[in-house]
């Protein structure tokens, strides 16, 4: 298994995120997508019948999905950003937004971090909370299975924006904010670079859990699909423990709160 380089772990740590390409087959990608546009209802040859900027289809563990998140070349990875024991393995990929060449808004294209435990409304994901320990997210992970190129609806990053995000969250301590409580002061990170998250089917981007990012308009051609399934910790993230050795996920929080 090839290991991330120090480059790339400090890459992670520094913008908030890595890119891996050919992290599963093209083979692979093309069987998902098989799955994937049956349930969307549409057909592949026609794009009358694409009717709709965005399409979520739900939690997915068939065969192809269970690998692509099983490569062995991700669990390396896993282990370098989280921590060896401090990740629960995964058996599916979670949520697919579909996204289709439209001339529509697709009504979510605002900038965010991902929310990762409910509040007291579990049902009402833009009431679900982010605190500075990152409860229940170790990573946000972009699995890629079609080639995205930049009119493809690539996601935004902001390059950077999950150091801020972490001294926004510091004072709210275990409770921190709700998903729009914590959209509504991310002045912060505009201006910040940003880049697109673009590759071939098979390419893997592992993103800190406070990196801000967005969805956009399909200007091109071919429907976007891709995964974003969280990976979960096995426990609370140790910020403040100086005695530790800290992942890279923990040393990025901490440096936005200024203890580095």
């Amino acid at each position: 298994m090839t290991e991330l380089t120090e480059t790339q772990v400090r890459h992670f740590i520094e913008k908030g995120y890595i890119r891996l390409d050919d992290t599963f087959s093209a083979e692979l990608a093309e069987q998902g997508r098989e799955i994937l546009w049956k349930d969307t209802g549409c057909d592949p040859t026609n794009p009358a019948t694409w009717t709709k900027p965005v399409i979520r289809l739900g939690d997915y563990a068939q065969e192809p999905f269970r690998q692509a998140v099983n490569a062995p070349r991700l669990h390396k990875a896993f282990d370098q950003l989280v921590g060896a024991g401090k990740w629960l393995p995964r058996y599916s990929l979670g949520t697919f937004p579909v996204r289709f060449p439209s001339e529509n808004d697709p009504g979510d294209t605002g900038w965010h971090v991902e929310a990762s435990f409910p509040g007291n409304e579990p049902v009402d994901y833009f009431k679900w909370r982010i605190n500075v320990k990152s409860r229940g997210r170790a990573l946000l992970m972009l699995f890629l299975f079609s080639d995205i190129e930049e009119n493809d609806a690539p996601t935004r990053i902001r390059e950077g924006s999950h150091i801020k995000v972490a001294s926004i969250l510091e004072p709210f301590s275990d409770d921190g904010l709700t998903f729009i409580e914590l959209a509504e002061r991310l002045n912060s990170t505009e201006g910040l670079p940003e880049v697109s998250a673009t590759g071939k089917a098979g390419t893997v981007y592992f993103c800190h859990p406070f990196l801000v990012h967005s969805a956009q308009s399909h200007r091109g051609q071919n429907p976007r699909f891709m995964a974003q399934p969280p990976l979960m910790p096995a426990g609370e993230f140790n910020i403040y423990d100086s005695e530790i050795d800290f992942s890279p996920v923990e040393e990025a929080i901490r440096k936005g709160l200024e203890f580095l």
